[in-house]
């Protein structure tokens, strides 16, 4: 049991600690609509890639009939 007590009393003090510190830096909002935007750009750029591909792969002639 104690060591859920000291567990609980080492949680509360750290939350003490972090609302007493008033400017904590930027919210990871932007953060993470960034990270969003570029998986956007990288999925797009991947499935153009895989468009190309297939277009070229398409274009090959198939075995030539004996």
């Amino acid at each position: 049991m104690s060591v859920i007590v000291y567990l609980h009393v080492a949680l509360r003090a750290r939350l003490a600690e972090l609302r007493h510190d008033g400017e904590r830096g930027d919210s990871p909002v932007p953060t993470a609509v960034i990270i969003f935007g570029l998986v956007t750009v990288a999925l797009a750029v991947t499935a153009a890639a895989l468009a190309a591909a297939n277009n070229w792969m398409g274009r090959i002639p198939g075995p030539a009939a004996p």
